[in-house]
């Protein structure tokens, strides 16, 4: 069993609806990391910054960001996490991709769609919950505004991990602070959220405050926050997890019920 998960965050700015630039400022970003990681982590939308433009810059599943990400995670022998556009089957889908060193993937569409940016117009929600098997831990993806919908990503899987990717703007940054750190606690699991920085193509402001919490709700980052690009290292104990869990059970005692 693989007790440590050693994960790369990177917290950057994007050019707007460049996937070219983006892909080639990442690729200099992810060949700088010396560290031995596991996982690396890109914001929401990596390629494109948070647009709603999604009949011009929308790619396949075959397309040539699906190509760098495999290309990338192979060259690196680890996995790469991050959302982008993808149209398939004439419907858009803001999507996460999991991709694995060995060229396989999980993908997880963003199921709370951004009703002020009227993202429901443009994509289609996801129905699915997605929980990536990882080198022996249980990760499980979601998308930016799912973090304020507790529900759906309430831990009835035992899932070790959380993961959001998100495009969160500076004016509301205080609730993406709490959310992250209430979603660890509730759920009893690692909760990561990786957030972009700068100023996109419609004037909005992110400054970052990408963050780590562990199952207390306590900051896992020894720097925190930050609101500049930057790249940061953590290693995350299933041992952690295994002791706390046992030792305060509270997952147990969770009314059951389903999402209809």
């Amino acid at each position: 069993m693989n007790s440590t998960l050693n994960i790369a965050l990177i917290q950057a700015d994007l050019v707007w609806e460049n996937a070219l630039k983006n892909r080639e400022a990442f690729t200099q970003k992810i060949n700088s990391i010396s560290h031995k990681v596991d996982l690396i982590v890109l914001p929401e939308m990596f390629n494109t910054g948070f647009t709603m433009n999604a009949v011009e810059v929308a790619e396949t599943m075959e397309g040539e960001t699906l190509q760098w990400l495999t290309q990338m995670s192979n060259d690196k022998n680890c996995a790469i996490a991050g959302s982008l556009i993808i149209k398939e089957d004439n419907s858009y889908y803001n999507r996460l991709i999991f991709m694995f060193p060995n060229g396989t993937y999980k993908k997880y569409d963003k199921h709370q769609l951004f009703t002020l940016a009227k993202e429901q117009e443009v994509f289609t929600a996801g129905q699915d919950e997605v929980i990536v098997d990882y080198k022996d831990w249980k990760i499980k993806l979601q998308v930016c505004y799912d973090l304020r919908f507790p529900v759906w990503a309430r831990n009835t899987s035992a899932y070790d991990v959380l993961l959001y990717v998100a495009s969160w703007p500076k004016p509301r940054i205080n609730a993406w602070d709490v959310l992250l750190k209430a979603r660890a606690i509730e759920n009893m699991s690692y909760c990561i959220g990786v957030n972009r920085v700068g100023v996109d193509g419609k004037g909005y402001e992110y400054n970052g405050h990408s963050a780590v919490y562990d199952v207390l709700g306590n900051s896992v980052l020894k720097e925190n926050p930050i609101e500049t690009e930057t790249v940061q290292y953590i290693t995350l104990e299933k041992s952690h997890i295994l002791e706390i869990r046992k030792k305060l059970p509270f997952l147990q005692d969770a009314d059951q019920f389903k999402l209809l």
